[in-house]
């Protein structure tokens, strides 16, 4: 299957996609609903597993396999994946397993989705000064932003590759290298492109994505980055049977943890769902990184021009390359039109700012067709 197959042949765009026959889903930002290979996958692991040792049914090296597909999507070497329950997980683990100290300061966005500010708040009670940065444009950082919040006891910078409501994407290398040359740590949350969007983590030290929105895989499955240079410098936060060899099963006398990113996986992995991971892997691999990605923003840039022609008010950017369209609208109940909207089988999500004002948000994969969008703004 390739893009020009699935956009000219509707038939099979409903088989891969099943999701497609009774909805137009362009909610991808929040929970994504499954590709039929995926589902297959999993399907096809239970059956096996109801039928043998659920470690057994899988080839000895398949975890290895799924670990080089999430490094090759993300420019990392194999042994630097770990996977874990999710995005808030592998974020949590990266904030606990520093060797914080008392006078350390963290840098976050306050507006960023709560998963990639509370592990950082909680930093406070071991002495950890966190700071926010504020950006003069609404979910948009930048060096410059980032700057006035900097000094020399800035330990580690989190920010996300794309933000949650306005769309906004983060320069990731260009952070990442900005942030490198004054000897800080760089946490990516990785969860609103990876899978989309093209995201490298070359200038990222740390990073996180749970597989349930772009990457079109399960809930509860993601992914962990550690760059290799930091094994000893991360401690993990959890540790169990499966951080460290145990012959036998045996409790070794000294506790020397795996040489790769597998010191991060404390027990026994979500097998199920690293079948459905696997599986949406290959699809995007197969399907190419860089076509998904301008299939995204093109179907994107048509939300945003219909929804403008129409009266809103966008949250984001007006021409930026972006999967997400988030839009408001003066005297406009837009619980009532995201209602409206869902009983026509559209499905967007409906989010609220700070200030407590709702927006509409839309976020196409590439699987979705232009008539989708057209059926999305003539209901608006």
């Amino acid at each position: 299957m390739n893009l020009t197959q699935l956009t000219t042949d509707e038939a099979l765009r409903r088989r891969e996609f099943p999701v497609c026959a009774d909805k137009i889903f362009l909610a991808h930002a929040a929970v994504s609903p499954l590709p039929r290979v995926v589902k297959t996958a999993m399907q096809e692991y239970l059956e096996a597993a109801a039928h043998d040792q659920q470690e057994a049914v899988l080839a000895a090296r398949f975890v290895a396999e799924t670990r080089q597909l999430a490094a090759e999507l993300t420019d990392a070497r194999a042994d630097e994946i770990a996977f874990t329950g999710s995005t808030s997980m592998g974020l949590a683990m990266v904030a606990t397993g520093l060797d914080w100290r008392p006078g350390d300061n963290v840098v976050c966005y306050r507006d960023d989705y709560p998963a990639n500010v509370y592990p950082w708040m909680d930093l406070a009670r071991r002495g950890v000064e966190v700071r926010f940065v504020e950006p003069r444009v609404a979910g948009l950082i930048t060096a410059e932003d980032l700057a006035p919040a900097l000094d020399a006891r800035t330990r580690l910078v989190a920010l996300a590759s794309a933000h949650f409501v306005t769309g906004w994407r983060l320069d990731v290398d260009a952070i990442g290298t900005f942030l490198h040359q004054r000897g800080i740590l760089f946490c990516l949350d990785a969860i609103q492109t990876l899978g989309a969007l093209r995201t490298s983590f070359r200038h990222v030290d740390f990073a996180a994505a749970d597989a349930h929105k772009w990457l079109l895989g399960p809930l509860g499955t993601a992914i962990l980055f550690v760059r290799r240079e930091h094994f000893d410098r991360l401690r993990p936060a959890l540790v169990g049977w499966s951080s460290a060899a145990c012959p036998g099963f045996i409790a070794q006398d000294d506790l020397k943890f795996w040489p790769d990113a597998r010191r991060y996986e404390p027990g026994s992995l979500n097998l199920v769902g690293i079948a459905g991971l696997d599986a949406a892997l290959r699809l995007l691999a197969e399907t190419g990184i860089t076509g998904i990605e301008q299939r995204v923003v093109a179907l994107a840039s048509r939300v945003r021009n219909g929804v403008v022609n129409r009266g809103y008010r966008l949250l984001g950017p007006a021409t930026a390359p972006t999967s997400i369209v988030s839009f408001t609208k003066p005297d406009t109940d837009l619980t009532v039109t995201q209602a409206r909207l869902l009983k026509d089988g559209i499905h967007v999500s409906l989010r609220q700012r700070r200030d407590g004002a709702k927006c509409l948000r839309v976020a196409p994969h590439f699987y979705n067709t232009e008539a989708e969008i057209d059926r999305l703004l003539a209901g608006l």
